[in-house]
């Protein structure tokens, strides 16, 4: 039921004490005064006593991980923090999901179960590994893969669950598990975005066979471009130091100059300093985060149309991106008019992912000539077939998005969001 018109107002600001009046009350987008006109925190924090550290590497010229110690300082530090038996450093998420698939042995003419509501990173190695990346439609409500879909997207040629930790939040892993055991599939976490999530008490990204992280700019846990892959298997993960290394032996990986093929996905000492660095503000700033999305989670859940992301049970997350959906019917407004009312205000937003998997990429990927030799002409074309997603759909059409950095500031910050939304339910009829 839709609220009264003030009502909403009133409600909220018995908690806030915000209510808006005269010129407050009239929407930025028709003249009114916005919301909030001051800047959110800024992202990322630089910390200045990170900047002995960092010179010293540059100055040493000891830039290269095979000449310092600094990477493998920061891969203990990190695999002691989630709880994994080893992390191994790379140059960004992207090659960390390559590296996981190749150790695993994920490759040509091999299928991936993906979700379709992701970074195209997550497409794009499945494509580049010349397997093909086929999608489980999303669960609208939780933004994550849907596990009641996963089954009957399992093929003969199904080799790998690869699940999205999306926005900093945790998919279904007791679904996920159970399904990859049942038909012996291998699961790689794509946790790029989900730092110190939790699922049932274990973080995300060292539940599934291996899971990979990002330290790209925008992330919790910044150095401009990074990545790391975690994992529990001795052997598994020897093979992967030793892969990204050229293929130079390492632990179990024995022989002499090189024993396997390998590649150059090697960390720089600056780099890591950086992330040592960053680490300390983690957990603080994770748990600021958690506070603020909770509060402006329990003001939004009562406005008609909007529906914030919702969090599986068991599951805990660390909101990279804070959600929801605006519902039309029940908002009385369009998303595109609500986002451009809601900038206005003073809240920067975006529409998130769209449907990727009709950008063209995969017209290109399967028409080459590698596809056209890894995989059967009737696979092509049913795959192809294959490509409906209604959930999914809804969910690009619906969702917004807020960047993390705006759950870093104080509680007045989260009251600027929320006033700023319900001001424009209230106006609903005007800004129609």
């Amino acid at each position: 039921m839709a609220a009264s018109a003030g009502g909403l107002a009133m409600a909220y600001s018995a908690q806030a004490g915000a209510i808006l009046t005269g010129e407050a009350s009239k929407p930025a987008l028709l003249g009114g005064r916005p919301v909030r006109t001051k800047p959110f925190p800024q992202w990322p924090v630089w910390d200045a006593s990170a900047e002995e550290h960092v010179l010293s590497i540059l100055r040493s010229g000891n830039w290269f991980r095979g000449s310092g110690e600094t990477v493998t300082q920061f891969e203990k530090a990190y695999a002691e923090l989630l709880g994994a038996r080893r992390a191994l450093c790379v140059v960004n998420g992207t090659n960390a999901l390559l590296t996981a698939m190749h150790v695993l042995d994920v490759g040509v003419g091999d299928e991936v179960i993906v979700p379709p509501y992701t970074f195209i990173a997550t497409y794009n190695v499945v494509f580049q590994s010349c397997a093909l990346p086929v999608f489980a439609d999303t669960d609208p409500e939780t933004m994550q893969i849907d596990p009641d879909k996963i089954e009957a997207r399992i093929t003969e040629r199904t080799r790998a669950i690869m699940p999205v930790h999306i926005l900093g939040q945790p998919a279904n892993m007791d679904r996920i598990m159970a399904i990859a055991r049942k038909h012996n599939l291998v699961v790689i976490e794509d946790a790029c975005q989900a730092w110190l999530g939790e699922w049932r008490g274990r973080k995300l990204g060292t539940i599934g066979d291996l899971g990979c992280f990002s330290f790209q700019n925008s992330k919790h846990l910044p150095c401009g471009e990074g990545g790391a892959v975690v994992g529990n298997d001795d052997g598994v993960m020897d093979r992967a130091q030793s892969f990204h290394n050229c293929g130079r032996p390492y632990g179990s990986v024995k022989g002499r100059g090189y024993p396997i093929i390998g590649t150059n996905r090697r960390m720089t000492e600056y780099q890591a300093a950086i992330l040592l660095s960053q680490m300390k503000r983690l957990e603080a700033d994770t748990a600021k985060r958690r506070e603020h999305a909770a509060y402006l989670d329990s003001i939004l859940k009562d406005v008609p149309g909007i529906l914030p992301q919702k969090v599986y049970e068991g599951g805990r997350g660390v909101y990279h991106l804070y959600a929801f959906r605006v519902k039309q019917e029940a908002l009385g407004l369009s998303r595109g008019r609500f986002m451009e009312a809601l900038r206005a205000e003073g809240i920067p937003c975006s529409s998130g992912y769209g449907p990727q998997y009709r950008d063209g990429l995969i017209e290109d990927a399967i028409n080459s000539k590698n596809f056209k030799r890894s995989f059967p002409a009737a696979r092509l074309k049913s795959y192809r077939e294959e490509l409906v997603y209604p959930e999914n759909d809804r969910l690009c059409a619906e969702a917004v998005w807020l960047t993390q950095n705006l759950l870093l500031g104080t509680k007045q910050d989260i009251d600027d969001i929320a006033n700023a939304i319900i001001k424009i339910y209230e106006n609903r009829g005007k800004l129609a």
